[in-house]
């Protein structure tokens, strides 16, 4: 299977850019191949690829010691230049090695066609005639075909916005299929969001996949309806500078890099930050989402409800795969039997509770701190493609038992506290009583899909640097189930799971 893509009369700034979009798209494992004359400009591609990982300005020739390696942030990279490569010379380069933690460049691919793997990018250049301009022919083959069609449609969508001539930079993401980049101008910069349409996992209940079941985005409508909804309403969501639905490209306001736990390295106190951002939590509750949510030039889009059987399929994944990571064998079916039948009555009595906004990761890696402005807007706000309706106290939980840092229990307290004090004070239906015993079921349900999670990470993706936040997460899961409306599911967890302190498994 290939994928080609043509391109005619492209100048320096072109070939930058060009190597920008491709450097966003490569991971270990990649060979890319450089074919052409001499003076076609292989070895100008080249380093600018590599710049793109680097910064480097000074990339030299591999010409004479024939590869060049760079030890990257993202991963290792090596050029590697074989119009000098003699016999029997290939084998003792190691390149088998090299692609086992990084990826390669190849310039004079030919003379080391008996080794280049299937899967890879080919690109010729070969100059046109115009002057300073070459015409590039780009092949990817194997898995690559699909990605370079991914490629060529974020080139083409990118050309339709004000963005077009922007330099791109890799952007760390979550845990996620998506992708982000900083658009870099002169004048203005911007973030890419590269969220293609994911397919559909296998069924596993009612013949629909998890996905469906916990309504999770399936594209990027629901990010660019949310985002223009919170910010109807006054919030620092980003602003949507292009979208398009169909093919799951974004370009959004950049918030910087003041997330959280880096304004605290900074020096902004964690009560001072977690404290804004239950203020954001407060208004939230007061500003509801509407029956639909509108997008220009679209159909409106819909919040899907919190249901108890969603809510049921998130806590479970801690029975299917910490459970037999403790243990040491397959679930049975009676321990699955028993842990439904504890859930089932608490998750209905939540699902029907104190209902408004849940944008259902509200914690600390996706939180911007925006000091320049004001109120409730000096946070940002990121990641709630997944939102939905349902009990307002999920957000609150998510907040003050942050999986990925520790929330001093006091601080938690603290904040509870405040947040039903301030919603008690509006009057109303609110009882500061009831909203506690949900708080703690939705963190108990919160926290049980967390550690499924970040076991499956670890056992199945090979993810092991989750295994690290397991022990906090643990023991945010006793303080839940210390409520006595928890009785139940207390008893049933110190008999089938692990403390804290004896996590994750050695098993993980």
């Amino acid at each position: 299977m290939t994928e080609i893509w043509r391109l005619d009369g492209v100048d320096l700034d072109r070939l930058d850019r060009l190597a920008s979009r491709i450097a966003l798209n490569l991971k270990t494992g990649d060979v890319v191949t450089l074919s052409g004359p001499l003076g076609a400009g292989k070895t100008t591609l080249a380093r600018t690829l590599v710049g793109h990982f680097d910064g480097q300005s000074e990339v030299p020739s591999p010409t004479f010691g024939l590869v060049q390696r760079y030890d990257t942030p993202r991963l290792a990279l090596s050029h590697c230049d074989f119009y000098r490569l003699n016999e029997g010379e290939l084998e003792e380069l190691g390149l088998d090695d090299a692609l086992a933690d990084g990826a390669l460049l190849i310039e004079w691919p030919e003379r080391a066609a008996g080794w280049l793997p299937q899967d890879r990018l080919d690109i010729v250049l070969d100059e046109t005639g115009e002057a300073g301009t070459r015409r590039l022919v780009l092949t990817g083959r194997g898995n690559w075909a699909s990605r370079l069609h991914r490629l060529q449609a974020l080139a083409g969508f990118l050309e339709g916005t004000a963005f077009a001539e922007a330099d791109a930079w890799y952007l760390q993401g979550d845990a996620s299929a998506r992708g982000y980049a900083r658009l870099v101008q002169p004048d203005r910069r911007a973030v890419l969001m590269n969220a293609p349409r994911q397919p559909d996992g296998p069924p596993i209940r009612d013949g629909k996949p998890y996905s469906a079941l916990v309504h999770l985005a399936e594209d990027v409508t629901p990010f660019v309806a949310v985002a223009e909804a919170l910010r109807a309403r006054g919030f620092s969501a980003p602003k949507i500078e292009a979208f398009d639905l169909e093919k799951g490209f974004i370009v959004l306001e950049d918030f910087g890099d003041a997330v959280f736990k880096s304004a605290m390295e900074r020096g902004t106190g964690q009560g001072v930050l977690w404290s804004k951002a239950v203020d954001v939590l407060l208004a939230l509750s007061e500003l509801p989402p509407g029956p639909a949510l509108p997008i220009q030039g679209h159909g409106a889009y819909v919040l899907p409800r919190f249901d108890a059987e969603a809510m049921l399929i998130e806590a479970s994944l801690i029975v299917e795969w910490l459970w037999p990571a403790a243990h040491g064998r397959d679930l049975p079916d009676s321990v699955r039997r028993e842990f439904e039948t504890l859930w089932r009555p608490h998750l209905e009595r939540a699902a029907e509770a104190d209902p408004g906004w849940v944008l259902r990761d509200f914690h600390s890696p996706n939180l911007m701190y925006l000091p320049e402005r004001e109120g409730i807007r000096s946070v940002g706000l990121l990641d709630f493609q997944d939102a939905l309706y349902g009990p307002l106290a999920y957000d609150l939980v998510s907040l003050l038992q942050d999986a990925r840092l520790d929330v001093p229990e006091a601080l938690e307290r603290a904040e509870l506290d405040r947040y039903c004090a301030a919603r008690t004070a509006r009057g109303g239906a609110f009882s500061s009583d009831d909203f506690r015993t949900l708080y703690a079921t939705l963190g108990a349900q919160r926290n049980s899909k967390i550690l499924g999670i970040f076991a499956r990470l670890a056992k199945r993706d090979g993810k092991r640097a989750y295994l690290a936040h397991m022990p906090r997460v643990a023991r945010y899961l006793e303080r839940d189930l210390a409520h006595p409306g928890l009785a139940d599911l207390r008893d049933f967890y110190a008999r089938e799971f692990p403390a804290a302190d004896d996590l994750p498994p050695r098993s993980l």
